[in-house]
């Protein structure tokens, strides 16, 4: 896959569809290579009209890795964080929407459609706050406003994500699927062969905890977006898994309130990833509002 510099670091990227087509960027989240955009989600998303455009995030995957940074500790930020005092981090969202930006920049697109899940969802609307000349139009997946009263994951969904991570390769695929289980959507079917599959590609193409630790520092260290959103003017549209127990219906929904005019799907079963069976009603969502959004 080719690569492109952006914000002073390498990003691996690929592409799927014509240039000639609407340009979508997606966008992954904390510790998730972009190959988690499932290949035929993406031609699903280029038999609408896309040209659809996915990377690696700093510091996972196949981009730069930030060896030379130190790794924060949540222990030592979250009570700095909670009673407001500045924390030294080595980035923040912000930076990482300035990469997204930068990928746009090396490809020549002057404005695309832009698509986040999770922690890409907190970096699409940080672009969108940040360049919106950039953004046609905003798909939030699965993510929230980061504002500091919103309900928090579930105990177990929490302890998954933070467990530290096994050293063999075996233990580390068994580790990621129990994750998938647990964080997964209990209104569609678990496919283990496929789940399996994935995570050994995942582990086999780059395994980088440390990556991880810095983009979890990177989310908690930065402000809550509530208060800005409600001033962005831009075609959006909210969607957000009714069963998720990593991040809460509710930070989907702050989303959505904020945004004005925003539009908001929820779908019932989905827990905090994308299934196959929901992909019709997502790739349909991001389709319609691109379509509108392009005239």
């Amino acid at each position: 896959m080719p690569k492109l510099q952006s914000n002073g670091l390498e990003f691996e990227y690929d592409s799927f569809g014509e240039p000639s087509g609407r340009p979508l960027l997606l966008v992954m989240g904390l510790g998730t290579q972009m190959i988690a955009w499932d290949s035929e989600f993406c031609e699903a998303l280029v038999d609408r009209g896309h040209y659809v455009i996915r990377f690696d995030n700093r510091d996972i995957g196949l981009s730069s890795k930030l060896d030379d940074q130190p790794t924060p500790s949540l222990i030592e930020l979250m009570p700095k964080i909670l009673a407001g005092e500045s924390v030294e981090v080595p980035y923040r969202l912000a930076d990482m929407a300035d990469d997204a930006i930068g990928v746009l920049d090396a490809l020549e697109i002057p404005a695309a459609h832009i698509v986040g899940a999770s922690m890409g969802g907190m970096i699409v609307q940080c672009m969108a706050l940040q360049a919106r000349d950039r953004v046609r139009s905003m798909t939030s997946i699965m993510s929230t406003t980061g504002r500091r009263d919103l309900p928090p994951a579930k105990p177990e969904a929490m302890a998954r994500l933070m467990l530290p991570p096994q050293t063999e390769r075996d233990a580390i695929i068994e580790q990621s699927l129990e994750t998938q289980r647990v964080i997964g959507s209990p209104g569609f079917p678990f496919d283990e062969a496929r789940a399996r599959e994935r995570a050994s590609t995942g582990y086999d193409r780059s395994f980088y905890p440390a990556g991880s630790l810095r983009q979890i520092a990177a989310i908690t260290a930065s402000p809550p977006r509530d208060e800005a959103l409600r001033s962005l003017e831009l075609p959006t549209l909210v969607i957000h898994g009714e069963a998720d127990p990593l991040v809460p219906v509710a930070g989907g929904r702050d989303t959505h309130e904020c945004i004005e005019n925003s539009e908001w799907l929820l779908i019932e079963g989905m827990g905090h990833d994308l299934p196959k069976g929901a992909w019709p009603q997502i790739v349909d969502g991001i389709s319609k509002l691109t379509e509108r959004s392009s005239h």
